[in-house]
């Protein structure tokens, strides 16, 4: 029997490790057990960058910066990516990563509670929007990345399914992963019944939604 995890691997040996100082990123935040995108993911928002070919980027969880840095090979020069995180230490190695990558002026951290920060941006700036934060906080984070969003904008929910752990029933779920559960629940359904949105959800990785503004 072909298993998920079987399949996962198959395609995951088609996926060419990161080079240079961007795999040496993806190395420490892997030893340091910090979230990073998963490599089924990452190729996936590599094809959607390339037809998209936004010009302005918004993301929603920097952790040590590898994402936004990823996402930068894939975007024009003149492209610029935002990216929020809440913990400070966090914001100081993403900065340094970021500049010793040379892409000071393509990416600029914002340190601070997303949900806050998203109230500052401007209206319809942004073009797409890559949400890997607090996964009971996407609910909270949706009105604003929706306000901030042009029409025909793009955006990315990662990790939606929670290792499956969304697919089960809120009693089986561990108490202290009951909000989360719920919350992830509930961003599912209304970004798929927003008249707003056009929403697929995808099962790439730890599941993916992507949601287009109308």
């Amino acid at each position: 029997m072909v298993t998920l995890d079987r399949v996962s691997s198959f395609v995951k040996s088609f996926i060419p490790d990161d080079e240079g100082f961007l795999g040496e990123i993806y190395a420490k935040a892997i030893r340091d057990m910090v979230p990073v995108m998963r490599p089924e993911a990452r190729e996936f928002i590599k094809t959607q960058l390339l037809l998209k070919k936004p010009l302005n980027i918004v993301e929603v969880g920097t952790a040590v910066g590898y994402s936004a840095l990823y996402m930068s090979q894939f975007i024009s020069e003149e492209a610029h990516i935002t990216t929020i995180e809440l913990d400070e230490d966090r914001v100081r190695e993403a900065t340094a990563n970021i500049k010793a990558a040379g892409k000071e002026n393509q990416i600029t951290v914002l340190q601070g509670d997303a949900a806050l920060v998203l109230q500052t941006l401007n209206t319809e700036e942004y073009d797409f929007a890559f949400v890997d934060a607090a996964k009971g906080q996407y609910i909270n984070y949706l009105p604003d990345v929706k306000r901030i969003l042009k029409s025909e904008g793009l955006i990315i929910s990662d990790n939606i399914l929670q290792d499956g752990e969304v697919l089960e029933s809120h009693f089986v779920v561990e108490k202290r992963n009951r909000t989360i559960h719920d919350r992830m629940r509930e961003y599912l359904y209304v970004i798929t019944h927003d008249q707003e949105l056009s929403t697929a959800i995808l099962s790439v990785a730890d599941g993916i939604a992507v949601s287009i503004k109308k």
